[in-house]
């Protein structure tokens, strides 16, 4: 598995889920309920994780998309 995107914003999580199931890119959102820890503050980022050998196709379709990736 790859790291495909780090974020704060949880709705972003959500739509790039659903822009990459749409492309049948299999992805697993990461830390999606570390605000147990946290206290529901958002400071600690969600990563949403990809196969290493989709992670190319999957890079394309975000920023087709326009959502910045800060990671390559």
């Amino acid at each position: 598995m790859k790291e495909l995107l780090r974020t704060n914003d949880p709705t972003l999580v959500a739509f790039v889920t659903a822009l990459l199931r749409g492309e049948e890119i299999d992805c697993f959102p990461m830390d999606v309920h570390m605000s147990v820890l946290e206290g529901s503050i958002g400071i600690l980022p969600r990563r949403i994780m990809v196969r290493d050998k989709d992670h190319f196709r999957a890079s394309a379709v975000l920023r087709d998309n326009d959502v910045q990736l800060d990671n390559g």
